[in-house]
This record gives structure tokens, C-alpha cells and sequence, in this order.
């Protein structure tokens, strides 16, 4: 098992600010998994009854709509903590949680977490930091949806994931989304969003090799995301 006072990962989340004694109190608690693409980490209505660190891999984070469609609200990666608002608030997840790919992730109960959150200050505020830019984004998100076309949300879209993951040795954005899943990140249906992409892929705003994204002219989609 390793030891999350030895873990590089701690640094990208609010696990930074535990000190060296909580962190190896939490290593005497967490269990590591493995989870495969398509396993569900967690599902809306489950008591998490803990977070997830995330060691490597990505799992997608929806809401299931009123009429039965997927809408995926967050994209987690590698060095993300998931699942603390479900924890502080101790109420039932109200999203769900699907790995993108295969992962392996630390799962910390509960108890620990809200131990610290009560007797270390910096990691309070650092996750009441994280949860206020998840609700920023959430905001700008309900913004987009109302004022924003299909058109600029795809170009937006990219535009986030070409700076939210690492680049593929072929240049291509590191993460494999199917086309239902960009659907359901930018609220369309399936044909619209492989219709949009080939319409990109046209006028040379990006390439496409089966799942594979490259972005080939950024400024032109920033344009467009905005409206231009």
C-alpha cells in the first residue's frame, strides 16, 4: 500500500495541507482500488460515506434528467478528490460517477476526513476553496446552457479539454470520450454532436482518428465558443 505522505498525487488536491501526522493516520485507513472502464464508482442515491482521491485514470460525473438523458457535469482526473460535498453536507450523492477508463483510486472513510476538516484549518479552507470554483464552473455551465448554441458549447467544450488533460505523444488530447458522452457533456443529442464534429473537422478546427481529438486552429474555436 502506498503512503500518502509519500504520494505526489496529495499535491494536487486539498490533501496538500494535512500535515505529515494526519496523512499517515489516513494511510492506516484508506483502501486502494482498482476500478475499471465502465464501472460505476458511485450512483445517484448511494451514501459515499467517504472521498476518492484519484491516482490515475478518469471517471465522468452526470445527473440523470427528467426525461431519462445523461448530463455530465464534471470530468475527473488524475490528482482529484471526489465526493466531499455528498460528505459535509451528509446527504445521498445526488450525481453519479463512471469511470472513463480503467482507474486506481484511494478511498478515505468518512470519519477521517471530518475529523481533520473539524481540527486543521488550511485543509478546511482548502476544500471550501475547491467546492466554491465547482460551483463557479456549475454557475457558468447554467449560463451557457441558456444563452449559448449547440455550436459554441462543442467549441467551448474542446476548448476545456484541450487544457484540462495532457497531450498524447500524436498530439491528440489524452482522454478517449465516446460521442454520446460529448453529447451529454454539451446537451445535444448524439447526432448533433457527430454531425457538429465533422462540421469542425471541415473547416479545420480540429481533427478526428476514431476517438482521438486533435485541436488544430485554437483561436478560431475560441471565436467561436464566444459567439464571434
Amino acid at each position: 500500500m502506498s503512503k500518502c505522505e509519500q504520494c505526489i498525487i496529495r499535491e494536487f488536491n486539498s490533501l496538500k495541507a494535512l500535515t505529515k501526522e494526519e496523512l499517515i493516520r489516513i494511510t492506516g485507513c484508506k483502501t486502494s482500488k482498482k476500478i475499471k472502464k465502465g464501472e460505476v464508482l458511485f450512483d445517484e442515491g448511494e451514501y459515499i460515506n467517504g472521498v476518492f482521491c484519484v491516482k490515475d485514470g478518469v471517471c465522468k460525473v452526470s445527473k440523470m434528467s427528467d426525461n431519462g438523458r445523461d448530463q455530465i457535469i464534471h470530468l475527473i482526473k488524475k490528482g482529484d478528490i471526489l465526493g466531499e460535498r455528498s460528505l459535509i453536507n451528509n446527504e445521498a450523492s445526488n450525481l453519479k460517477a463512471i469511470a472513463v477508463n480503467d482507474m486506481e483510486v484511494c478511498f478515505i472513510p468518512k470519519e477521517e476526513i471530518l475529523r481533520d476538516l473539524e481540527n486543521n484549518s488550511n485543509f478546511s479552507m482548502d476544500v471550501l476553496k475547491k467546492m466554491a470554483n465547482s460551483l463557479k464552473k456549475a454557475d457558468d455551465v447554467i449560463v451557457d446552457m441558456a444563452q449559448k448554441t449547440v455550436k459554441q458549447r462543442l467549441a467551448a467544450t474542446l476548448l476545456l479539454l484541450d487544457a484540462k488533460f495532457d497531450k498524447n505523444e500524436n498530439g491528440s488530447i489524452n482522454i478517449n470520450l465516446s460521442r454520446e458522452d460529448i453529447a451529454n457533456i454539451i446537451g445535444t443529442a448524439t447526432e448533433s454532436a457527430i454531425r457538429l464534429l465533422s462540421e469542425f473537422k471541415k473547416k479545420k478546427l480540429i481533427d478526428l482518428k476514431g476517438k482521438e481529438i486533435f485541436i488544430t486552429d485554437i483561436k478560431a474555436l475560441k471565436e467561436l465558443s464566444e459567439g464571434f
